[in-house]
């Protein structure tokens, strides 16, 4: 009975502390909710609560759904066309030690409030993949002594072998740590699987490395009882060398032609949400806000800096930007980190830079003070004025910005095949790697109700690095409309197309963005001459300054 009553008692000043009664909806202490500054950087930027302050950057509707009801973004469907389009900031005034759970309660009745969202929860069938025997499976019986679990495992460095970082959870290591993984040719991944149950196997395979068999759970119907051992080697989806091999192979193939097993697309009754009704203006900040949620200045300089040239030997290069404001850039040549500190993404963008900045590659480990910071870990938004202030000091870098003649591509209309889009569908455009029967290691871009500006400003997305400047809408196509885009991942090949030069064809019969754009939508890509901003550098020295 006592410890029933100092029960009640805990729960009560839980309540009281929130400020509300045991029947009212949990709701943030205060919450400034506006429209997001248009961004380089696409994605959406949170972490869990941290000084009395959560705070959600850059967030679509649908991604304010996810983290407020902890549904995967495919299975959120309905609403209006904009739901994955609009952008909004949201920083909120939490008390301490707020649970994340506690944050999710808050956040659904924010929407609710400020975007007069209303929903409901149903099932509907979805795609999924179902792991089913065929005539003669491949597997041996595990003794049943071993560890049960699938690990990736590093044969040793040959001919046609890469090494890449990963985080060390992937191979078994501490969360936090990175680890180096040899791929073999053609960029296969080796997965050790002792002990394993089917079902065991099918429920982890989507997560395992380079897998992309997309969110929803991978049904064991196999019919295969007991425990087994067998090794599995897939290749990944990655640009560079090691794809360029004809040692490539998919994971479906991978399935049966070693293990004996298939993948078959099903459709399975999956609870998800239809959003009803939303607005897409959220309502105005209540008075006191900018009060009780003052603006924190984000820091310019990093607290404490090491700049010094990579090692030669090594060519791993590693990003990383870790909780606390902990940076580490290794092995990136000059140039990336001077893209990188003004945060655009083109050559066409940057001028001034001498030759030797793309070969002198440099490692930066470096600390910012985690106040000001959006979370905590850092993001590539309050990056790039530190490296730029480190570039500045280290580097005697020099710059201005001018106007300049650049080279853009323009999308123009040549026999367009797109299907016209349901206006009242949601508008979006997604990337993905490697869809079944596209060529190993290509890229789609799947477009709904998209307009061609947007289909303009993706494009950079698909392939990385395959377009030397911006793209810019020129079709005098309105409206939106329907397609997908299956481009080669191999950066070499659409650099030299940027260029102007012949390039060598693809030995997997994938296509570049140019050759794609044009024979699966019917668009082409034209080099132009605009006038646009510059960031011109004056002066960079090739040597850092002692740290």
């Amino acid at each position: 009975m006592k410890r029933a009553i100092l029960g009640t008692l805990a729960n009560c000043a839980v309540w009281l502390a929130f400020g509300q009664s045991a029947d009212a909806p949990l709701k943030f202490d205060a919450a400034d909710v506006h429209a997001s500054a248009k961004s380089q950087n696409l994605g959406l930027r949170t972490a869990p609560a941290h000084g009395g302050r959560y705070e959600i950057k850059n967030a679509s509707i649908v991604d304010l759904i996810r983290l407020a009801y902890g549904y995967n973004a495919d299975k959120i469907l309905g609403g209006p066309s904009w739901l994955e389009m609009s952008r909004f900031d949201v920083i909120a005034k939490v008390p301490p030690d707020t649970t994340q759970e506690t944050i999710k309660l808050m956040l659904q009745s924010l929407l609710a409030d400020r975007f007069k969202l209303v929903l409901h929860k149903d099932n509907q069938p979805l795609p999924a993949y179902a792991l089913v025997a065929g005539k003669k499976p491949q597997l041996k019986e595990a003794e049943g002594t071993e560890e049960s679990r699938c690990k990736p495992a590093s044969p040793g460095a040959g001919p046609g072998a890469t090494r890449i970082m990963v985080g060390g959870g992937v191979m078994g290591g501490a969360p936090g740590t990175t680890q180096t993984l040899t791929l073999g040719p053609g960029g296969t991944i080796q997965y050790a699987c002792r002990n394993m149950t089917m079902e065991a196997f099918a429920s982890g395979l989507r997560s395992m490395m380079g897998a992309a068999l997309g969110p929803n759970p991978v049904l064991d119907e196999t019919g295969l009882k007991g425990k087994w051992n067998f090794d599995l080697r897939w290749s990944i989806a990655m640009s560079g060398p090691a794809m360029d091999s004809s040692d490539r192979i998919t994971i479906f193939e991978a399935l049966e032609k070693q293990l004996g097993l298939k993948l078959e697309e099903r459709q399975v009754p999956t609870p998800v949400i239809v959003v009803d009704s939303v607005n897409e203006k959220p309502s105005e900040n209540p008075p006191g806000t900018a009060e009780a949620l003052p603006a924190i200045p984000a820091p310019t300089e990093f607290e404490v800096a090491s700049v010094k040239p990579s090692d030669p030997s090594d060519y791993n290069a590693k990003f990383d930007l870790q909780p606390g404001g902990r940076v580490t850039l290794v092995g990136l040549p000059l140039r990336s980190l001077v893209l990188q500190s003004f945060n655009v993404h083109s050559d066409e963008q940057l001028a001034g830079l001498p030759g030797w900045a793309r070969t002198e590659r440099f490692d930066v480990i470096a600390k910012a003070s985690s106040e000001g910071l959006s979370a905590p870990a850092m993001d590539m938004e309050a990056l790039a004025p530190m490296l730029r202030a480190l570039l500045v000091q280290r580097f005697k870098m020099t710059y201005h910005t001018e106007d300049r003649q650049v080279s853009v591509y323009a999308l123009i209309a040549a026999k367009p095949k797109m299907k016209k889009a349901e206006p009242s569908s949601r508008t979006f455009c997604r990337n993905a790697f490697s869809p079944p029967g596209a060529p190993p290691g290509s890229r789609v871009l799947t477009c709904q109700n998209a307009t061609m500006a947007l289909l303009a400003d993706r494009l950079r997305f698909v392939a990385p690095g395959a377009l030397s400047g911006p793209a810019a809408d020129a079709t005098g196509i309105e409206g939106g409309w329907d397609f997908s885009l299956t481009v080669s991942a191999n950066p070499g090949m659409p650099t030299l197309a940027a260029r102007g030069e012949d390039a060598a064809p693809d030995p997997t019969g994938g296509l570049t963005i140019f050759e794609a754009v044009e024979k699966q939508l019917g668009l082409k890509l034209e080099k132009q001459k605009r006038t646009m901003p510059v960031i011109v550098i004056d002066h960079i020295e090739q040597k850092p300054a002692e740290n």
